[in-house]
């Protein structure tokens, strides 16, 4: 039987997850941030409310993709890590 088309096997950091987590994140804080500053701001016309949402918004979903990647290779490097001392372990030890 044929692998679903849902199911990957990533080597390294799995890209697919970084970018659903970004948006994801990116919508449950990025939006009331930005909605907030909109606050301050006088906005008379939809050009204008488009434009300072594209100029706040554009930088806070960059950090969260940068945050999301470095979160997932920090955790595949520990993940990788603890892989490599319990086969190290495992050659240590008499059987």
């Amino acid at each position: 039987m044929a692998d679903l088309v849902e199911t990957t096997d990533p080597e390294g950091v799995d890209f697919g997850w970084v970018m659903q987590v970004t948006f994801v994140i990116t919508i449950l804080v990025g939006a009331p941030i930005v909605g907030v500053l909109s606050v301050l701001v006088e906005l008379p016309s939809w050009g204008a409310r488009v434009g300072f949402a594209i100029r706040v918004g554009a930088p806070i979903w960059f950090l969260t993709a940068v945050s999301v990647f470095l979160y997932a290779k920090y955790k595949l490097d520990d993940e990788q890590d603890d892989t490599q001392n319990d086969d190290e372990d495992a050659s240590i030890r008499p059987e």
